[in-house]
């Protein structure tokens, strides 16, 4: 195996991943994902034991331990640029040899599992609700820079949402990309309390989410456009920031991912929650009363 460049894998002077600031040993194979850098002690506060903290730029990282299970928690920011660098730098960190600078023959398979605020673009999804979702859509063009290979129901779904565009005429400004939760994560979260769906990730917050303070979006229309569209009996459900990245990532490096979001904001509705941190709370209780 190659030895790869060091322009292409930036190991730090004191052996740790380059814009992450971790050592291998840091890491659990579990790691829960989240935006906000405060959302990561809201999480902890449910470990038993914490082993291992470190922030590096806006990247926070705790490892611990819940009864016998040793999980990280992360943040990560906001956005899929940074979804971009946190997934390739925790995979390079189990799977590959960081002194030989070697890809490792044997392949470790993390579980990212987000956990995130997000709005809901369906009338019928109020605040508080919670949505796992099955599919992540990128409205954001950051998996157009990588060579995927669609499952058969994500390729269903690829093509059932062109075709849905074209039968509206609605020529979306970035080409929409196409990725799928991990069916063994997935299948923890069902029942009554969560919502199943299809997640949009947009590539902004204000335009691309068709917000318009003083600079005007070019899609005002985008979720009475799209709150039609149904594939494998599941609906376009929400909007955020992160999953499609997650979620394609993780597809192409052989990890198990999942996102699981709370809705603070009826996009349709115009309702918000509030008391959007006790919605975080709902969620985080939720997301351990399933894998504490």
């Amino acid at each position: 195996m190659q030895e790869l460049k060091n322009a292409d894998l930036i190991v730090n002077a004191d052996g740790s991943i380059y814009h992450l600031g971790l050592r291998p040993e840091d890491i659990a194979e579990t790691i829960i994902l989240v935006g906000d850098p405060q959302r990561v002690a809201k999480v902890t506060k449910h470990f038993d034991s914490i082993e291992f903290t470190r922030q590096k730029r806006e990247f926070i990282t705790s490892t611990g331990r819940v009864g016998n299970k040793r999980m990280t928690v992360m943040a990560t920011g906001i956005g899929v640029d940074n979804i971009d660098i946190v997934i390739n730098e925790l995979d390079a960190l189990v799977n590959v040899d960081l002194k030989s600078r070697r890809i490792k023959e044997e392949h470790t398979a993390l579980n990212f599992i987000r956990l995130g605020t997000s709005g809901a673009v369906r009338k019928d999804l109020p605040v508080a609700s919670l949505v796992a979702a099955n599919y992540g859509i990128g409205f954001d063009g950051l998996m157009l820079f990588y060579d995927q290979h669609l499952t058969d129901k994500t390729k269903g779904l690829q093509q059932n949402f062109n075709n849905y565009l074209s039968s509206i005429n609605f020529n979306f400004p970035i080409t929409p990309t196409f990725a799928s939760a991990s069916d063994k994560l997935l299948s923890k979260f069902q029942g009554d309390a969560w919502t199943n769906g299809i997640t949009a990730t947009a590539t902004g917050f204000y335009a691309p989410q068709n917000r318009t303070i003083r600079a005007k979006s070019i899609i005002p229309d985008l979720f009475d456009q799209v709150e039609g569209f149904e594939y494998d009996g599941l609906n376009l459900t929400n909007l955020e920031m992160e999953t499609s990245a997650i979620f394609g990532l993780s597809n192409i490096l052989g990890h198990h991912a999942l996102a699981l979001n709370v809705i603070l904001a009826n996009r349709r509705t115009g309702d918000f929650a509030r008391e959007p941190k006790e919605m975080e709370h709902k969620l985080i209780r939720a997301f351990f009363e399933v894998m504490g």
